[in-house]
């Protein structure tokens, strides 16, 4: 996670002075950019924080050990569905939704359904027990 949290941290006075910056060649015109720059600047520093303190509760990983070898790193990553087409069926219904905004409402509460059923039959296709495929 070093790498991690030192893109992060330092990633953010760079947006914050480039904001500001921004903001005074733009002459404080344009409220978006003065303003978001420094906000994404500030959203950097609480992921990086955030990835500084969480690496304080875990074991460091093998890519933070500059010495480490690439067989450390080796072993089960997780479980993954390589075959699976729910997630195919969950896009389906965000893409209806997205249509729905265009369209009309009836055609999003449509791709409520849809994303509901994709969501469902993702998160249970591993079910063991009664209900298995």
């Amino acid at each position: 996670m070093k790498i991690e949290i030192r893109l992060f941290i330092w990633l953010a006075p760079f947006f914050v002075v480039v904001g500001v910056l921004y903001g005074f060649f733009g002459g404080w015109s344009e409220p978006v950019g003065y303003l978001g720059l420094p906000l994404i600047g500030g959203l950097m520093a609480m992921v990086g924080a955030y990835l500084a303190l969480q690496a304080r509760h875990i074991d460091p990983r093998p890519e933070d050990d500059e010495q480490g070898e690439i067989d450390q790193g080796s072993g089960d990553q997780g479980v993954y569905a390589p075959w699976s087409w729910w997630p195919l069926v969950l896009a389906g219904g965000a893409a209806v939704a997205f249509l729905g905004l265009a369209v009309g409402w009836w055609v999003f509460y449509i791709s409520l359904i849809l994303g509901l059923v994709g969501l469902v039959g993702w998160v249970f296709e591993f079910s063991r027990g009664q209900h298995a495929h």
